[in-house]
């Protein structure tokens, strides 16, 4: 029947439209490494360099902050755990470990949230998981076994490992926080209303620890080095504030409400690989045989522990699943 026809037509063309949302921003979060790097070694902190992209994107926000103030009144420890967790938590740590080691291999380790999600649930809460999600698990720490090239004694610094693994756990601490922060029946927050809050939230918790009153702000007015070339450090921080932060996050959210959870958890997945791929062809980051197929058995292992639904689980929380970088957005929020 022709209604029928186009019913179907328009739910394939929207299916395609979250589907080309969902990959636009894991590109757009997979380069704030890639365009951070640059700026880091060009003398900025690594603080400093967090601290002008939540500010930056916050101030973008805020228009959407004053719409949804009503959930500074509903969900306090929610805007606060995500504020404090999964923005100014995850981003300082990612890119302080990425001003040490390889930005595929900091992605990579930040991958383990979802695995680490399930151990909290196992043994700590003490609810049985499938063996799916047990599979991804084993997977996931096998693979970054590989990564990090165990092999070797550790061939990358280890204080770089320990602040990539410090932005798994504060991913951890966000979702175990979303886990217990509403009723079942109560209203889900606006997406885009939780990352404005948690931007703001995140920027005034960061200009306390990072005092940005004493950042080099010459090193913005001059350039950057890109693997040899010549890039102005105004122009890596604006895609960092308006690309890599603002339309990563609002694209990623449209995304999973065209498309399903698991299919746009799929697409985030990408994010590890464009990631490196960029850091490769932009940073002259080469990563070895086995750490390619370590990083693959990583998101493999990721992808079923996130998908993998807890034995007895209770409802939904606001944000579950996939870990992201520099994101920090648990699905997108759709973690920042």
């Amino acid at each position: 029947m022709p209604v029928h026809t186009s019913t179907s037509s328009t739910g394939h063309r929207g299916r395609g439209v979250g589907l080309g949302l969902a990959l636009g921003s894991a590109v757009a979060f997979g380069g704030s490494g890639v365009a951070a790097k640059p700026l880091i070694e060009a003398g900025l902190d690594p603080l400093h360099v967090v601290w002008l992209r939540v500010a930056g994107a916050a101030l973008v926000m805020l228009p959407l902050a004053v719409r949804h103030r009503d959930l500074v009144r509903r969900r306090p420890a929610l805007l606060a755990g995500f504020g404090l967790l999964a923005v100014a938590g995850v981003q300082a740590c990612y890119f302080a470990s990425i001003s040490r080691i390889p930005v595929g291999v900091a992605l990579l380790v930040e991958y383990l949230a979802p695995a680490l999600v399930l151990g909290w649930v196992r043994f700590v809460q003490r609810r049985p998981v499938t063996r799916a999600a047990a599979l991804g698990v084993v997977l996931a720490v096998g693979g970054l076994a590989c990564v990090v090239e165990v092999w070797t004694g550790l061939g990358f610094d280890v204080l770089g490992l320990l602040l990539a693994l410090g932005a798994a756990c504060c991913q951890v601490g966000y979702f175990v926080l979303s886990d217990q922060g509403g009723d079942a029946g109560e209203e889900a927050p606006a997406p885009l209303g939780v990352i404005a809050y948690g931007l703001l939230v995140g920027a005034l918790v960061l200009t306390v620890v990072a005092r940005p009153w004493g950042m080099d702000w010459s090193v913005l007015g001059g350039d950057a080095d890109l693997d040899g070339t010549t890039v102005a450090a105004s122009l890596l921080l604006g895609w960092i504030v308006l690309i890599a932060t603002v339309v990563a996050y609002v694209t990623g959210v449209v995304a999973v409400r065209r498309l399903s959870p698991q299919v746009a958890g799929v697409v985030a997945c990408l994010e590890a690989v464009i990631a490196t791929v960029l850091a490769w062809v932009l940073l002259g980051e080469h990563l070895s045989a086995p750490q390619i197929i370590g990083g693959a058995v990583v998101l493999c292992g990721a992808f079923i522990a996130q998908t993998s639904t807890p034995a007895k689980a209770p409802p939904a929380p606001v944000a579950r699943g996939a870990a992201g970088t520099g994101s920090g957005l648990p699905e997108r929020e759709t973690s920042v």
